[in-house]
């Protein structure tokens, strides 16, 4: 069931703002406020392993994302609880862009936005990308898939698997 509390800026499902309490359907998109959006999904519609790859065609790696409903694995591992909507962003653009070298500048923006990627210090992007880092080496720590490329960028090194 979805309900808003009565927030500011409102809560919508399929792009409708609600004024009541309503269940949900697998599939339903849901906006909170106006920046972020949640696609529900039933326990009933897991995806099968064996189907995973389907979800990114063409993309090949141990490590895999799907970025419709935000869910990351490592081998076959799911990262549980949920990477954060900045730790998410970070990987998305880097997976998007596997092997090559993403300036700090181009992540800031991605993750924080390009008001707000004004003021982000160093030390902000590197500890979001060592909380990402760790949050990978807990399901594998075999790999560093997180490449810091001095003085150029990050860039994300991920084998197949």
């Amino acid at each position: 069931m979805l309900e808003d509390l009565g927030s500011k800026n409102g809560t919508s499902l399929n792009g409708i703002t609600i004024n009541e309490p309503i269940y949900l359907q697998d599939g339903d998109l849901m906006q909170v406020a106006l920046v972020q959006q949640f696609v529900f999904l039933s326990s009933d519609s897991t995806l099968p392993m064996d189907q995973q790859n389907r979800m990114n065609p063409g993309k090949k790696g141990k490590l895999r994302l799907d970025p419709r409903s935000r869910r990351v694995w490592v081998g076959e591992a799911e990262l549980i609880p949920p990477l954060s909507v900045p730790q998410f962003n970070l990987l998305n653009l880097l997976y998007n862009q596997a092997g090559e070298v993403v300036s700090r500048q181009d992540l800031m923006m991605v993750v924080w936005g390009e008001e707000e990627a004004i003021s982000v210090s160093d030390q902000a992007m590197d500890a979001l990308i060592r909380r990402l880092r760790y949050r990978i080496q807990e399901k594998d720590s075999t790999h560093e898939y997180i490449i810091t490329v001095r003085g150029h960028g990050v860039r994300l090194d991920n084998p197949i698997d």
